[in-house]
């Protein structure tokens, strides 16, 4: 699905941005949700030859936090991969921790890089204790959960760490 307005379609409730340069946060993240389950994702299961096993998202940055945020809002996920997700969204993690998860995932992979936490971003910096608790949430949970550090930061080979997160999906 192209043509995404990041700030807007990613992010579950709005919010200050993280400079002064960037927009804010609108919170159209259900809106988004629905057309990927009432139209992305019919077209293309509708094309296989085979039944579904199952189903994952994945997603890296805000679509990360969008990809793990889809678990309590909807239970067609079973597998999901937050690469570098941006988890220190404010009011996340005490969102998801009130909250059952409306899926039954299998499986998580969660990623990022070893240097994101050193952000001089305020919003950003609490990336790695946010990630860390959102996998000690998800095992409090019953799912089977791998958190990976890499190096660099977060722009550090975004495309290669997305495909080793859904390739762990696959594998799991």
């Amino acid at each position: 699905m192209g043509g995404l307005d990041w700030n807007r379609d990613l992010s579950p409730w709005g919010c200050e941005a993280t400079t002064r340069s960037d927009e804010p946060f609108a919170g159209g993240a259900r809106v988004h949700l629905e057309k990927l389950l009432s139209e992305a994702i019919p077209q293309v299961e509708d094309g296989l030859p085979w039944p579904v096993a199952w189903r994952g998202i994945a997603g890296y940055s805000l679509a990360g936090l969008f990809a793990l945020w889809s678990l309590w809002e909807t239970p067609a996920f079973s597998r999901v991969a937050s690469v570098s997700g941006s988890l220190w969204f404010p009011g996340l993690l005490d969102w998801c921790t009130g909250r059952p998860l409306a899926a039954s995932p299998d499986v998580a992979y969660l990623s990022l890089g070893k240097k994101e936490h050193k952000m001089p971003n305020r919003m950003m910096r609490g990336v790695l204790d946010a990630t860390r608790g959102f996998e000690a949430l998800l095992r409090e949970r019953g799912v089977e959960t791998t958190l990976e550090l890499n190096p660099g930061n977060h722009f550090c080979e975004p495309d290669a760490r997305t495909a080793r997160g859904i390739a762990w999906l696959l594998r799991a």
